[in-house]
């Protein structure tokens, strides 16, 4: 058996103006994140993870910010695209871990949705997918609410 795993990371400030878009779930609040894309805090960890298990770079070197043609991209298009990539590589997603930070909103209510969009985008079940939420205890500049960031472990195993 052949295995790979891979982390990730993603931060984006908070501002007015901008939808709040995590794991592809618009949650409710009166700022958003900034980015190029969509700003999906949560699936560019993954799709940083998955391509990194792999050595195959991060995202920027798939959909730069330099290319209009990802500006406003719906995330969760970006990682079916990460995911074929993967694939086409001989590699499958056993399962993955991540964790979103953020002091507001409270995301509990919304990683059901933010696991299904995940999960329905990858092929996964559901228990395959671990999202969860934490603070970061008001401490440094998303303690301070100044953006949000995750981290995500990936398990890839070859076909």
């Amino acid at each position: 058996m052949n295995v790979r795993i891979g982390n990730g990371y993603d931060i984006h400030k908070l501002v007015s103006n901008r939808p709040l878009i995590l794991g592809g779930a618009n949650i409710p609040h009166h700022l958003g994140l900034l980015g190029h894309s969509d700003a999906d805090v949560l699936t560019h960890a993954i799709m940083d993870a998955m391509l990194g298990a792999l050595s195959l770079g991060d995202i920027g070197d798939y959909f730069p910010p330099s290319d209009l043609q990802w500006s406003g991209a719906d995330s969760l298009i970006l990682l079916s695209q990460v995911n074929e990539l993967v694939q086409n590589q001989g590699w499958c997603v056993i399962n993955i871990d991540s964790v979103v930070v953020a002091e507001k909103p409270k995301l509990k209510p919304h990683i059901a949705q933010m696991k299904g969009n995940l999960s329905k985008i990858l092929q996964l079940e559901s228990n395959q997918v671990g999202v969860k939420a934490t603070t970061n205890e008001k401490l440094g500049p998303v303690g301070r609410e100044e953006g949000i960031c995750a981290y995500a472990v990936v398990l890839l195993l070859s076909t």
